[in-house]
């Protein structure tokens, strides 16, 4: 573990990753993998709506803004009106500023290229124990 805090059961803590970039795509499901995290990864928006429509909701979404299909403003934006997901935390992963996601007040920020502390970190508070 990277920043010493225990994550909690992967069966209590699933991550989804939206990022078309299939490297980070990769290196973040390891990453959170041996973190102890159960983690799914979808290519784009309209893949990640059918995910969150069909199984249970996540502990939390790590988004890209830029993909194809349907990118991470519109995700957010039909997020917005599906109380179901509007409960799940979303940390926005761009190498935008954060003006692409400024409208979603409920939304953080990383910025590309990530610092993976900082994304542990978020991950780890979101994904305590309920």
């Amino acid at each position: 573990m990277i920043d010493g805090s225990p994550p909690p059961s992967a069966s209590a803590a699933t991550v989804l990753i939206v990022e078309d970039d299939r490297d980070l795509s990769d290196l973040l499901v390891q990453l959170l993998t041996l973190e102890g995290y159960s983690v799914s990864a979808v290519d784009n928006g309209r893949d990640a709506l059918d995910y969150l429509n069909r199984l249970e909701s996540p502990r939390l979404i790590l988004l890209d803004l830029m993909m194809p299909i349907i990118d991470g403003v519109e995700f957010l934006r039909r997020r917005r009106g599906n109380p179901r997901l509007r409960a799940v935390p979303v940390v926005v992963l761009s190498a935008l500023d954060r003006a692409g996601a400024a409208e979603f007040c409920d939304v953080e920020y990383l910025e590309k290229p990530l610092d993976f502390e900082r994304l542990l970190a978020l991950v780890h508070r979101h994904c305590q124990p309920r």
